[in-house]
């Protein structure tokens, strides 16, 4: 996105990337549907963006969530908004977006360099490449930077260009897992692994005390994997479970199997004569409760299963796992910290290096998935160019010569 802003005002772009090939961690993003952005109202769009909202914002005040379908229209990919409010691909995929693309900004003069790693500057402040013929070093009159957090290590993103900018004295948050699963404490029973992992939980509810000692709770689907616990419920509130765990270090979460259903409604229809049927049948018959439900009852609670129908309601509708730690960084969607907004300007211009600008996910910020991590990349890659750009000319730098190291 800098790159096509910068090109279309005059100035001559390379883009290195460290990977065989552009975009590699965008096509993962579409792998299962690209999910672009979001249709939400303005207010609940940029709350997802929790304590990096005031920086976001004006990113998005820029280029929101319809520049980014006008945008993807003009590459000739017609976008709709799915019953969920995300927006996709009319074809759901990644791949016809980015051929469009990168056509569009060679036809532009964007000169694509593939394989190049940037291994940081040497002592005149030229870039440092490491790329098929071999060591070589860069300079440039302005420098964007794109180079990922720290998740999908073998898509690019690895983390290793913190060093070079902490040793120039650039404040960088640790990164750490965002969108992530966690694993419960003790982990799973070999039974509960061998007949139910990888089986979603529909339709429950997640309750827990934050870091703050607040209330947190939602409704949702997640996903029983051989560790833990992951999916859209978990990953949208990713970001407090995690602090939460790293605060006290473990975390009780309590899952309600019946959000549709209140404690006493549960307790009157356990308490119903089951004649000669079996606890699990009643359970079926009277609560819909069954298969992996009715397994993780078991896991928690041991067999049988509390005979009395209040102490089976509580359980039902609180039924308490303890996480033990969140799953590796490299497992993780997307990364929080990075790069600290207090040492950039307005422009995403680093304040203690004049003409370089960092965007997209190594500058230190985390929403949860559902369109709004691809929208703010998006947003940040254009602020950055555009940054770029004016300064440039402000400095009086015609014509000027880019350099877009990207993962």
């Amino acid at each position: 996105m800098a790159a096509e802003v910068l090109a279309a005002g005059g100035a001559a772009v390379d883009l290195f990337d460290a990977m065989p090939t552009v975009g590699r961690k965008f096509l993962l993003a579409g792998r299962g549907g690209l999910n672009l952005t979001h249709s939400e109202a303005s207010a609940d769009f940029l709350a997802r963006y929790g304590a990096r909202r005031s920086e976001i914002e004006p990113l998005l005040a820029a280029f929101g969530p319809q520049d980014l379908r006008d945008w993807a229209q003009g590459l000739g990919v017609e976008t709709f908004v799915g019953s969920s409010g995300r927006v996709f691909p009319v074809g759901m995929k990644a791949a016809p977006l980015l051929r469009a693309w990168l056509h569009r900004l060679r036809a532009a003069g964007v000169r694509i360099h593939v394989r190049e790693r940037w291994q940081g500057w040497d002592e005149s402040g030229a870039l440092l490449f490491d790329g098929p013929a071999g060591p070589h070093a860069e300079q440039a009159d302005a420098v964007v930077f794109a180079l990922g957090g720290g998740s999908w290590a073998r898509f690019g993103a690895d983390g290793r260009w913190i060093a070079p900018f902490t040793a120039r004295g650039v404040p960088v948050a640790p990164l750490r897992p965002a969108n992530c699963g966690f694993d419960v404490a003790g982990g799973w029973s070999a039974y509960l692994c061998e007949r139910h992992a990888g089986q979603p939980l529909k339709n429950v509810g997640l309750s827990f005390t934050d870091a703050q000692g607040n209330q947190q709770g939602r409704t949702g689907e997640c996903l029983l994997t051989r560790t833990g616990l992951e999916g859209s419920l978990i990953y949208a509130l990713s970001a407090p479970l995690r602090d939460a765990l790293e605060a006290a270090g473990k975390l009780e979460i309590r899952l309600d199997l019946l959000p549709a259903r209140d404690a006493a409604w549960v307790e009157t229809q356990l308490a119903r004569p089951r004649g000669s049927r079996s606890l699990a049948s009643h359970l079926q018959g009277q609560l819909g409760l069954a298969g992996l439900k009715a397994a993780l009852l078991h896991e928690v609670l041991g067999r049988p299963l509390p005979a009395a129908p209040a102490a089976l309601a509580a359980a039902i509708k609180a039924l308490p796992i303890t996480l033990s730690a969140t799953r590796p960084i490299d497992e993780a969607i997307s990364t929080a910290g990075g790069i600290a907004f207090e040492a950039l300007d307005e422009h995403l211009m680093l304040k203690a290096r004049p003409g370089t600008f960092c965007a997209g996910e190594m500058l230190d910020w985390e929403s949860p998935t559902g369109g709004y991590l691809l929208t703010a990349c998006f947003a940040s890659g254009r602020a950055a160019g555009q940054g770029a750009l004016d300064w440039l000319s402000a400095a009086g730098i015609s014509p000027p010569s880019i350099r877009s190291p990207g993962h």
